[in-house]
């Protein structure tokens, strides 16, 4: 199993002239960990569980663009994009540049959004559950078309309605940035990782939770005739033992997830400051979780 990091808090002791010299540090100290995945949230407002509005939040895809070019090996994301946040054209647009100046690097996470707060503070519109996702799954197929080099014509949805869909220059990942879906929800969530996505993310309680989650998906898979083992599948992981730096609790608790196909446990510490935790936790709980079989 490969470990991820989630960089998910920028409150650092020196303040924001400070910020940019940890990313780097963070960035450099994930790479020579071994680390898989490097990702930020995509908020306006910091999440209220996490210190609240009032606290440090960095534009996702900007500060994404700073680690491409402080890393060559990590997979950058979003964890994840809310849909309401950007037109979809537009979303695509940002995705395919972080995957060129990445060198390939890219995915797009991406979800129904649910904080409202930081919707109605900045004036975004957020609309009601049933229709984000119905926005979630034209945002999919939209993107979908303008990486087809093969058609770049209009795209017609009930929402969103683009006259011409060119992507150029093209994504530098074949056969297109993988797009990764996060949620677990079973009727439409779930459905739309089997009709759409490269990845999902979830967040489980237990390997119980997970194993129940898989079969919901490997049925949705069934049902549209996609191959339940062409998804990756990653979890996040948000017990106290990583921030609290227990190897062995955090090994303990990751072992029941090892046989149910689990690619990636992204963990995020809700730390300001990461590169010290990367250096002294997550380093050897990379080579802890590579020999779990």
């Amino acid at each position: 199993m490969r470990v991820g990091v989630h960089i998910n808090r920028f409150n650092n002791s020196a303040g924001a002239p400070a910020l940019g010299a940890e990313l780097a540090a963070a960035a450099a100290a994930a790479e020579a960990a071994g680390v898989s995945w490097l990702s930020v949230m995509d908020h306006y407002f910091q999440m209220e569980f996490n210190g609240g509005a009032e606290d440090p939040m960095l534009e996702a895809y900007t500060t994404l663009g700073y680690l491409a070019g402080r890393t060559s090996t990590v997979q950058l994301g979003a964890l994840v994009t809310g849909v309401t946040y950007r037109h979809p054209g537009l979303l695509a647009k940002i995705a395919t540049t972080l995957d060129v100046v990445s060198g390939g690097r890219a995915t797009l996470g991406i979800g129904a959004a649910w904080y409202d707060r930081e919707h109605h503070g900045l004036g975004v519109p957020y609309p009601p559950l049933a229709e984000r996702f119905e926005r979630l799954e034209e945002t999919l197929r939209i993107c979908r078309q303008m990486w087809d080099p093969e058609n770049n014509g209009p795209f017609q949805g009930r929402y969103y309605q683009l006259a011409e869909t060119l992507c150029v220059p093209p994504p530098v990942s074949t056969p297109h940035p993988e797009i990764m879906i996060g949620g677990g929800g079973e009727k439409k969530t779930l459905r739309l990782v089997a009709q759409y996505a490269d990845a999902c993310n979830l967040i489980p309680s237990s390997p119980e939770e997970l194993r129940h989650k898989l079969d919901v998906l490997r049925g949705h898979c069934d049902t549209v005739g996609r191959d339940y083992d062409t998804i990756r599948k990653t979890i996040a992981y948000t017990g106290d033992a990583a921030t609290d730096g227990d190897l062995d609790a955090f090994t303990r608790d990751i072992e029941g997830y090892t046989k149910l196909g689990v690619d990636t446990v992204i963990v995020g510490p809700r730390l300001g400051e990461t590169s010290g935790w990367i250096e002294s936790f997550i380093a050897p709980a990379v080579q802890r979780l590579a020999g779990l079989d």
